[in-house]
Order: C-alpha cells, then structure tokens, then sequence
C-alpha cells in the first residue's frame, strides 16, 4: 500500500495539495481528475520522488521501482527515438524496438525528436517509460496530441503493463481505457 499522510506540497506562493491523505493499493489502475491547478501534477511528482513534502508524509514507496510520463516528453534531443527509449536499459535496443514498433514508430526510430511530431515525441516517452519498467506507471496528460484512433491502441498497449498505474487526465475515458478500478478527485 502507498499512504499520503497529510501531505501538503507548497512552494512560492502556490499550495496545490493541501492536508491530502489517501491509501493506493499496490495494483490496478487510479485515475486522477481536477481542474487545471487542483494539483494532479504535484500528486504525481510526489510519488515518483521528484518533489517532496512541505509537511506529512509519503510512505510504501521505499524499495518500488516508479516510471513516469511527465507532462513535456523530455525526450533528449541529440537522441535518436530509439535512443532514447534504449538509453533507461544501457542502452539495449532490444526491447526497445519492439516498444517503438508497439507504438506505431518503427519507421521514425532513427529519427532525432525534432523530426517528430508532437504526438509521436508523446509516443517515444510512453515507449520510454515502458522500456524503464517497474512496479508503478504514473502518467501526466499522457496521450495528449494523439487522434482518437491511435489514442485507443496506443492505449491497448500501455494496459496492464504496469501492477499499479496513476493517470492524471481530464478526459475520463482515457483513465477508464487503461482499466479504471479507482479515482482521486482533487
């Protein structure tokens, strides 16, 4: 189980998680809804470690490996797609092809991120995460930038890769996709 413990997270002048306490089961899939600024992204930088606390806790995490979607696709731009899903397995492209292949991008895998598309640099990061592996999946905004089409397979295969996976959207079908078996609405 992962606990937030009264957890609020402040810094400048914003306190987008005020006093939040809530229990994750290790497994399924938990979507996570809000108005823009209600704090979704914040939630999901303090699971994976990137922000701390201003005060309470955040306990269960100790030990699980954590991949992250963040919201901008921080793909390495002098990286090619494939290098840059390879790059969290020292650089194995192994696995990291079939990734990219599963993501509907083999032909661009040579390809530095500037040749891409928005959507395809979406599709190099989930392809990213993926390859990173782990107990827990958090994903910021996604699948944004993809037509409904593609959203719905590149979906089918994201799903169930993951025991536990924390999706911050506005679009509630895409967190129902993934196999919704929980919610957080902030």
């Amino acid at each position: 189980m992962i606990e937030l413990k009264h957890v609020t997270c402040a810094y400048g002048e914003k306190t987008p998680v005020r006093n939040l306490t809530l229990t994750l089961s290790d497994a399924g899939v938990i979507g996570v809804f809000g108005a823009s600024g209600s704090g979704k992204t914040t939630l999901l930088r303090l699971l994976a470690g990137r922000l701390q606390p201003t005060s309470g806790t955040v306990e269960g995490l100790c030990g699980k490996r954590v991949s992250m979607v963040f919201q901008e696709d921080r793909l390495l731009p002098w990286r090619t797609a494939l290098e840059n899903v390879a790059l969290v397995r020292d650089g194995s492209s192994g696995d990291a092809t079939r990734l990219l292949d599963a993501m509907e991008l083999s032909a661009e895998a040579e390809k530095l991120p500037a040749a891409l598309s928005g959507g395809m640099q979406r599709r190099v990061a989930l392809a990213r995460a993926l390859n990173f592996g782990g107990d827990v999946l958090l994903l910021d905004e996604p699948f944004k930038g993809l037509d409904e089409a593609l959203r719905a397979r590149v979906i089918a295969a994201v799903r169930g890769r993951f025991p536990l996976t924390v999706i911050a959207t506005h679009d509630r079908a895409e967190a129902e996709a993934l196999g919704m078996t929980g919610e957080i609405l902030l």
